[in-house]
């Protein structure tokens, strides 16, 4: 297939594809014609790319799992290479996850803070000649 149908099926765009040949992850072939030719196995590469960059991985990320399918195995994952790779992953997705726990955890907090300061007010504005509750925006909540 040229590169206009192999883009249309795998969902991107001939400029991807030219981008992803410079950078070695698919094969530059031409027909006699002058025209690339590409085949089944290349649109498998593609999806594998895609399908690690949906989950977050960036192109260089990608580069052993094209090597394992390129080196014949079924699956792009099926190489120490690509194990290592997703290792690699999961630790990082690890890090992040730690550190989203702490920002939720400081949010939560400020919410309890921000919320037992209104209730303050609103119980402050109940006392005759107590202040009126103000918005932050500049209006009376009332």
């Amino acid at each position: 297939m040229r590169i206009g149908e192999l883009a249309t099926r795998a969902g991107t765009t001939t400029r991807t594809l030219r981008y992803y040949e410079s950078r070695g992850l698919l094969p530059a072939r031409r027909g006699e014609n002058g025209y690339r030719t590409y085949g089944e196995d290349d649109l498998k590469l593609l999806r594998q790319i895609r399908t690690l960059q949906d989950f977050g991985f960036d192109l260089e990320e990608t580069r052993p799992f094209v090597e394992c399918l390129r080196a014949g195995h079924p699956e792009g994952d099926a190489c120490p290479a690509s194990l290592e790779v997703y290792r690699r992953k999961l630790g990082e997705l690890d890090v992040l996850i730690g550190e989203l726990r702490s920002v939720r955890a400081q949010v939560g907090e400020q919410l309890t803070r921000a919320e037992r300061a209104r209730d303050e007010l609103a119980a402050d504005a109940l006392v005759p000649g107590g202040p009126e509750p103000e918005c932050e925006l500049g209006g009376r909540t009332r």
